[in-house]
C-alpha cells in the first residue's frame, strides 16, 4: 500500500515537517534530481560534461520515475477517500451506538514498549447518539460515569461522593473528536490533517493531526478493520510522547436511548464540584 498521502481536498502535509513522507528532492514539482528540465543542469554542475553518457542512460530510468509517481500518489489519495468513505457508510448512518472499550495510559518510556507494557488500565463502555450526546460508563478499575448533553458535562465519582460539573465548552475540541469518530469521521477534515500511514496485519492506520495545533495532543492514530471499516483503536499521542489508547470492542447500534439517559441529576449527599 502506497503511504503517507492525503485527499487532495484534506490539507496536505507540510514538507518541512520532519515526520513528512516525502523530501523535498523527491517532492513532485521541486527543482530537484527528479525534475527532467533541472536534471541536465544538476549533471553539468556537479559531474561535468564529460558524464553526458551516463546522463544519457539515466534519462529513460527519469521518465520512468517522472511517469508513475503522479500514478502512485493518485493510488494513495485514492485508497484514502476508499477508507474515509467506508468508515462514514459504516457509522454516518447509526441512530445511536454503544461500544465497549479498554483504556490504558502511558508514558513515552512505556510507549516505547509497546503492547509489552500496560498500565493504568481501565474499562468499560460508550455511547453515543448524534450529534453530540455522549456517555460513557467506566466500570473498572472504579465505577466512574462521564455524561454530556453538548452543553454541560458532568464527571461522576460515586466513590468519592462527588460530581464535576464542567460547560462542554472547555472541552470543545476532544468532544468534537469523539462525536466526529462515532459518526464515521464527518467534518473531520475541517479540524484535522488526514493521512493515511499505511496497513499491516493489524490493519489500516489513519493519522490525524490537530489542525491548528494543540497545545496538549501532537497527532491522534486511528487502527481500521479493512473488512467491514470498524475502528479497533484510537491512540491519543501527546507532545511529551506519551499516549492514550483505547481498544474498542465491536460496535452495537442502539435505536432508542430512554429520555434521560443522557442527562445527569446528583444524588442526595453527592457534593458538586463546579470547574
Amino acid at each position: 500500500m502506497t503511504e503517507g498521502f492525503t485527499l487532495s481536498r484534506i490539507r496536505s502535509l507540510s514538507t518541512s515537517d520532519p515526520r513528512g513522507p516525502m523530501s523535498k528532492g523527491s517532492e513532485p514539482g521541486y527543482s530537484g534530481l527528479f525534475n527532467l528540465r533541472g536534471y541536465p543542469f544538476v549533471v553539468r554542475l556537479l559531474l561535468g560534461k564529460e558524464y553526458k553518457p551516463m546522463l544519457l542512460k539515466l534519462i529513460p530510468m527519469l521518465f520512468f520515475v517522472a511517469l508513475f509517481m503522479p500514478l502512485s500518489q493518485g493510488m494513495g489519495e485514492q485508497q484514502l477517500s476508499q477508507v474515509l468513505g467506508g468508515i462514514k457508510k459504516r457509522y454516518g448512518q447509526l441512530a445511536g451506538l454503544s461500544v465497549p472499550y479498554e483504556r490504558e495510559v502511558l508514558t513515552k518510556s512505556m510507549a516505547m514498549l509497546g503492547d509489552q507494557m500496560k498500565t493504568n488500565v481501565a474499562s468499560g463502555k460508550f455511547f453515543f447518539k448524534p450529534p453530540h450526546f455522549l456517555k460513557v460508563e467506566q466500570d473498572a478499575p472504579s465505577k466512574e460515569d462521564l455524561i454530556t448533553d453538548g452543553e454541560l458535562l458532568w464527571w461522576y465519582i460515586p466513590e468519592k461522593k462527588q460530581a464535576h460539573r464542567i460547560p462542554s465548552s472547555k472541552l470543545a475540541r476532544e468532544l468534537r473528536l469523539m462525536a466526529d469518530i462515532f459518526q464515521g469521521l464527518r467534518g473531520v477534515e475541517e479540524s484535522f490533517v488526514v493521512v493515511l500511514v499505511g496497513e499491516d496485519e493489524r490493519g489500516i492506520t489513519l493519522e490525524l493531526t490537530p489542525n491548528p495545533p494543540w497545545p496538549d495532543v501532537h497527532h491522534i492514530n486511528l487502527l481500521i478493520d479493512p473488512k467491514d471499516y470498524l475502528i479497533g483503536k484510537v491512540e491519543v499521542h501527546n507532545i511529551m510522547g506519551g499516549l492514550t489508547r483505547f481498544a474498542l470492542g465491536n460496535v452495537t447500534e442502539q435505536k432508542n436511548f430512554k429520555k434521560d439517559f443522557f442527562t445527569f441529576v446528583p444524588p442526595d449527599g453527592v457534593r458538586v464540584v463546579e470547574e
